[in-house]
C-alpha cells in the first residue's frame, strides 16, 4: 500500500453522464479509456478500488416514469443500463492490465457474477477492481444509494463521487459565475440546504456509517489519485462544518 494515500480501500461513483464525452448519449471509449487510467493509476499504487456506475446516458428510470413508464420497470430498465457501463469499463481496465470483476445485484452469470459481499471483499483483498451493477438490485432506490451501501458493506475508508465540476457549490457553477466552492460540509448541511449533491438516502446511509464522501471532477486527469492523498480540488463532506474554498 502506497503511503501517499490517506485513503486504502474507496469506492468511486460514476454517473452514466460521465461516460457520454462531449456525446449526448451512449458511451465514449475515449473517455472510458481515460478514466480507467485514472482507476489503473490509483490501483498500481496499491489502493483497493471498487466502483458503482450509473447509466443515465443509456436510460434514466426517473425520466421513463415522468414519460409514462410504470416506475418499478423503468428503474429495472435503468438498472439493466448500468451492468452494460460497467462491461464498457470493465473491457476498458482489463485491456490495460488491470484484474477486474463485475458483480451485479440482479443475478446474469453469463456475463458477470452475482453480488455476494464476501465474495466481493475477497475480490478486494486479492487485488481486483470491483465493478457493482444493477444499483441495489430494487427499484425506487438510486445509484447514488447503491454506491453508499456498498462503501459500508465493503468497509470503505472513503466514497468519492466524481463529477462534472471539481466539488460542490453554493449554487451550479455553470450558470453561475458568481458561485462559490465548499472546502467542506457536514452531512447535516448537505441535506439542511438541500445541495443535491448525492440522494437523501444516500447521505444517511454515509452519515450512519462514517464514510466521508468527497466529491471532484472526474475530467481532470489525475485528481483521482490527488483526492486519495488528502489533496486536489474537491470537497469533503463529513461530520465537520462548512467551509468555502
Amino acid at each position: 500500500m502506497s503511503e501517499n494515500f490517506k485513503y486504502r480501500r474507496v469506492l468511486l461513483k460514476l454517473s452514466g453522464e460521465a461516460l457520454m464525452g462531449e456525446g449526448e448519449y451512449g458511451i465514449d471509449l475515449d473517455t472510458v479509456e481515460r478514466i480507467s487510467a485514472d482507476v489503473k493509476g490509483v490501483h498500481e499504487q496499491g489502493a483497493e478500488v471498487c466502483l458503482v456506475i450509473g447509466g443515465g446516458n443509456i436510460f434514466r428510470g426517473i425520466a421513463g416514469a415522468a414519460a409514462g413508464m410504470e416506475r418499478a420497470s423503468a428503474d429495472y430498465m435503468g438498472m439493466l443500463a448500468t451492468v452494460i457501463n460497467a462491461l464498457a469499463v470493465q473491457n476498458a481496465l482489463e485491456q490495460s492490465g488491470v484484474p477486474t470483476r463485475v458483480m451485479s445485484a440482479i443475478p446474469m452469470a453469463t456475463v458477470c457474477e452475482p453480488y455476494l459481499r464476501r465474495r466481493a471483499v475477497r475480490h478486494l483483498e486479492k487485488g481486483r477492481v470491483v465493478i457493482f451493477a444493477a444499483g441495489t438490485g430494487n427499484p425506487f432506490f438510486t445509484t447514488d444509494t447503491a454506491a453508499a451501501l456498498r462503501a459500508a458493506e465493503m468497509n470503505c475508508d472513503a466514497l468519492l463521487k466524481g463529477t462534472q465540476v471539481d466539488g460542490v457549490y453554493t449554487s451550479d457553477p455553470k450558470t453561475n459565475p458568481d458561485a462559490t466552492r465548499y472546502d467542506s460540509l457536514s452531512y447535516l448541511e448537505v441535506l439542511a440546504k438541500d445541495l443535491r449533491v448525492m440522494d437523501a438516502s444516500a447521505i444517511s446511509l454515509a452519515r450512519e456509517n462514517a464514510i466521508p464522501i468527497l466529491v471532484f471532477s472526474i475530467h481532470n486527469p489525475g485528481a483521482f489519485a490527488d483526492v486519495l492523498k488528502g489533496g486536489g480540488l474537491r470537497t469533503i463532506i463529513s461530520e465537520g462544518e462548512t467551509d468555502r474554498g
